[in-house]
């Protein structure tokens, strides 16, 4: 029996020389100059009042700790909430420990919409305000939204351009004319959210887009160079960056990808990594007073409360709990030449929020505050490597802020970092410039194409890793 009908390609063979095009152009044929952009964000800022302060834990409005668990909930029953996880991973330095995290279970909606202009696709970015961000307006995808934003429980204004991703009556499919390029769900920060996904989509559009005063067209080009600036590009657009289908030119790696899957499976199933919710109230090691909630040793991280003003969100006031880090992060792939292929070495990162446990991670991501009362054995391995490398090494280096809905001045430093020989550690313990036999357990070497790749399904790459991805789909870091 013969199967009816048209058959499509399974690719757009036309989609990666496009959004090639797109990362090269950076000056000639762009609708706002790259250099104008800070410039430009700087205007949106004083075009609206914005005010983020401290407030007493007590004070929170709509907020309140449940009287059984001490969970602090919104009285819409929305949003998320603040409660407690106990998480063993039976290995390590910290076998096991308790803390706050967040339980976000619904999945939000992070899109960026693309059109082509005289044949180079624009990708359309907000200057959006959001609370923890340390310069509080960042560029931030076309839609950035929970399901609670978009379904208006706070009751404030519709989200602007959500019908391109979600078209009529919010059924999940973009309207007529609209073409997806990429939609992926993808893991939010596994030490801090509890099992949190966000949809990941990049949509182009055919028709045309009134163009509202707090949006700008971007180049794929345009949003690499400004990768280059700290805190500028926030950390959600850079996930869907990440996500961009774009060539690496890569057919050869030093492993096959069915040999890494195979790797992936056996780290997820060596690291029986056990987190379970528990009442915020029973959290052992950390402490509440009037104003936060603290680890008894001042690592880690606070539970604050902050008021916010915010003339240009669907809301243009409101107050809410924000975990507020102890220290900056490090990020950082190690990098190095292959047989002439470029290759980063990728670690499996067990974190107690992700479901599954394990994903892969840069091959430095840690903070380093956090390890100062532990025996240099204990330090992340690699992490010397990173913070003693010369300016001859360092291929890439910014300081870029974490999700600053939910993270008070959230910082980590994003390296590229040249592998030397010489370095403390190789995935195979030996080397002979391609690898030796000896492997170190939790590191592989992976092309970009190989995360790329990945990256195209949930459950592989860890957002630290995508932000470092992002700058390779941009071209912000180029071989």
């Amino acid at each position: 029996m013969t199967a009816t009908g048209t058959l499509l390609p399974r690719h757009d063979p036309h989609l990666a020389t496009r959004l090639a095009r797109s990362a090269e152009q950076t000056e000639a044929g762009v609708q706002l100059r790259t250099d104008d952009v800070p410039r430009w964000l700087a205007e949106r800022r004083r075009a609206h009042r914005f005010s983020v302060e401290r407030i007493p834990l007590r004070a929170l409005d709509g907020w309140h700790p449940d009287p059984v668990t001490g969970n602090l909930t919104h009285r819409s029953g929305g949003f998320f909430t603040v409660e407690g996880l106990r998480v063993k991973v039976g290995q390590g330095p910290v076998p096991e420990w308790q803390q706050p995290v967040i339980n976000q279970p619904e999945i939000g909606l992070l899109g960026i919409l693309a059109r082509e202009f005289d044949g180079v696709l624009h990708f359309l970015m907000q200057a959006k305000m959001e609370p923890g961000n340390p310069n509080l307006l960042q560029l931030s995808p076309t839609v950035q939204a929970t399901r609670s934003n978009y379904t208006r429980a706070h009751r404030g204004s519709a989200v602007r351009y959500l019908e391109h991703f979600l078209g009529p009556g919010g059924t999940g499919r973009p309207q007529d004319g609209n073409g997806v390029l990429a939609d992926v769900l993808q893991s939010e920060h596994g030490s801090w959210f509890y099992g949190k996904f966000n949809r990941n989509t990049l949509v182009e559009t055919e028709h045309e887009v009134p163009l509202a005063p707090d949006f700008c067209w971007l180049t794929l080009g345009q949003l690499g160079e400004l990768l280059h600036h700290d805190t500028l590009v926030n950390m959600d657009a850079r996930t869907v960056l990440a996500c961009a289908p774009v060539a690496h030119g890569d057919t050869y790696a030093r492993h096959e990808d069915t040999e890494l899957l195979s790797w992936l499976t056996a780290e997820r199933a060596r690291h029986d990594v056990d987190a379970t919710l528990i009442p915020l109230k029973d959290v052992t090691g950390w402490h509440h007073d009037a104003w936060s909630i603290d680890h008894d040793q001042g690592r880690h991280f606070s539970v604050v409360a902050v008021s916010v003003e915010a003339a240009s969100r669907e809301v243009r006031g409101w107050t809410q709990p924000l975990f507020a880090p102890a220290g900056t992060g490090v990020t950082a792939f190690l990098t190095r030449r292959i047989a002439g292929v470029p290759h980063l070495l990728v670690s499996s990162k067990a974190e107690g929020g992700l479901q599954g446990g394990v994903e892969l991670g840069p091959t430095v991501q840690c903070t380093p505050e956090n390890y100062a009362h532990l025996p240099q054995a204990a330090r992340p391995r690699f992490l010397d490597t990173v913070l003693t490398a010369g300016p001859s090494r360092i291929r890439y280096e910014a300081v870029h802020s974490e999700e600053g809905g939910r993270f008070l001045d959230a910082r980590s430093r994003y390296l590229f970092v040249e592998y030397d020989e010489t370095d403390e550690y190789d995935e195979y313990g030996a080397t002979d410039g391609y690898g030796a036999t000896d492997t170190l357990p939790g590191y592989r070497w992976m092309t970009p194409g190989q995360l790329g790749s990945l990256v195209r399904h949930g459950h592989y790459l860890n957002v630290q890793a995508r932000t470092l991805l992002a700058c390779l789909t941009t071209g912000a870091v180029r071989w």
